[in-house]
């Protein structure tokens, strides 16, 4: 597999602009609304190749959240360009609408299907995430004809009304989030079980509790339970495939149809299936999908059986720039550089070297309190103690500073945001993850 990079880790800074740093984050502040930004210093990136990108300085850095776990192919992939500049020449729409034909949305279900768990049979296409888990909910509550949607707590799913209902982080939900048909189960988290377990004391009383959940929070029928394959916001929480064989059943007992976000989970990342529902044989009614599966481009998706889909007959379901061409000709291309280039033997190979790496630096750096994910979905958990596991907030942001003045981009989560998130895109080399855990190794030492 040939990764694409270039071999200067310095371009020259940005052609004279009329924003200058001090100018555009000014700008930012006072015309945006007050959203969170990385680093004490943020960035300003202006461009971006294969593995890196580079600041208005000319500085380059190895990019391993890719763009908030959303590049799965490498930044500007040639076989994206070329796909996306021919239809330019050729003058394709670049809207059409879910009310004509066009053969790029129709060419990317049939490959979508392809990769599907059996029996989901049936896409509609969204613009996010967020609108992807939107349409599930709506189909669930249509096709059953309740209301009630179990979430777990720690999890995310998304910036909409709806979806910031079902999201178990208190900084994630508003006043007027409307959570009146939402309730939230206790989350598999094993390094902080809410049981007090340990793996070899466990029983799933986290999946159990979704039962107890339903006894005491519902009226005994739910619309549908959706739960992240690994916990992303959450800080890639990774439960063990016998809890999601628990849950789907005790979710189809009591009439809900079981909803699997794999927004940040699939495109392959976790580095056996293009789906991670597929690979550990979840019996879902529905999969969502956004961020790496368009490889940055606006575009998600959901798959679902026709029974589901066939409830939204006789109403009205409209999307404006869902399936529209040139995000979808994208993912397309995404999806077959994906598998030509072997990217997902890829990710499972380069994230059990980081693994690797990581649990060999936990001996020598007390902050690092547990290693978990699949894949290239990564997370490093960092406590100030790891016998009362105390979170180590400030300290994981003064790590990320670290790594990006070593030219290392990572991301982080959590319900504290002590969780170091590492995603690079999935073409990432031995090379690059060599350079990438010596910079984590140095950045922890500082600290």
């Amino acid at each position: 597999m040939k990764i694409l990079e270039r071999d200067d880790t310095q371009l020259p800074a940005q052609a004279s602009s009329e924003y200058d740093y001090e100018t555009l984050l000014a700008s930012r502040q006072r015309h945006f609304l007050p959203l969170a930004l990385y680093h004490d210093k943020p960035l300003n990136l202006v461009r971006a190749e294969g593995m890196y990108m580079w600041d208005a300085d000319g500085n380059r850095y190895l990019d391993c959240i890719g763009g908030i776990i959303c590049i799965s192919a490498g930044h500007h992939h040639p076989k994206i360009k070329q796909k996306l500049i021919g239809m330019l020449e050729n003058n394709e729409p670049q809207h059409v609408s879910t009310l004509y034909l066009n053969e790029h949305p129709v060419r990317l279900a049939e490959t979508l299907v392809e990769e599907a768990p059996d029996g989901l049979d049936r896409v509609s296409f969204t613009n996010s995430g967020s609108e992807a888990n939107e349409l599930a909910f709506m189909t669930a509550r249509q096709a059953t004809g309740e209301t009630m949607i179990i979430n777990l707590r720690h999890s995310y799913h998304g910036g909409t009304a709806a979806t910031q209902a079902q999201c178990g982080h208190a900084t994630w939900r508003f006043r007027a989030q409307p959570v009146t048909a939402t309730t939230s189960a206790l989350e598999p988290y094993c390094y902080r079980c809410p049981f007090n377990k340990k793996p070899d004391s466990c029983d799933f009383e986290c999946a159990q509790n979704v039962e107890t959940t339903i006894q005491t929070s519902t009226h005994g029928r739910i619309a549908a339970m959706i739960v992240e394959p690994v916990m992303g916001v959450g800080g890639f929480i990774s439960p063990p495939k016998e809890y999601f064989d628990r849950v789907t059943s005790i979710v189809h007992e009591y009439g809900g149809k079981y909803i699997s976000d794999e927004v940040q989970t699939g495109a392959g990342r976790c580095g056996q299936e293009f789906l991670l529902t597929r690979e550990l044989d979840i019996d879902a009614d529905m999969v969502t999908m956004a961020k790496g599966f368009g490889n940055g481009a606006a575009i998600g998706a959901v798959l679902m059986k026709s029974e589901d889909a066939d409830s939204l007959k006789g109403k009205l379901y409209f999307n404006t720039f869902g399936a529209d061409p040139y995000p979808v000709a994208q993912a397309q291309a995404t999806m077959d550089i994906i598998k030509e280039e072997g990217l997902i033997n890829n990710a499972r190979e380069m994230g059990a070297r980081i693994v690797d790496g990581l649990n060999e630096m936990a001996k020598r750096h007390h902050w690092i309190g547990d290693v978990r994910g699949r894949g290239l979905l990564l997370g490093m958990e960092m406590v100030r103690d790891r016998k009362t596991k105390e979170h180590a907030v400030a300290e994981a942001a003064r790590f990320m500073d670290l790594c990006k003045d070593r030219k290392v981009l990572l991301g982080k989560g959590g319900l504290k945001g002590n969780v170091i998130r590492i995603a690079p895109p999935l073409t990432i080399n031995a090379q690059q993850v060599d350079q990438l855990l010596e910079v984590m190794d140095q950045s922890l030492a500082e600290l």
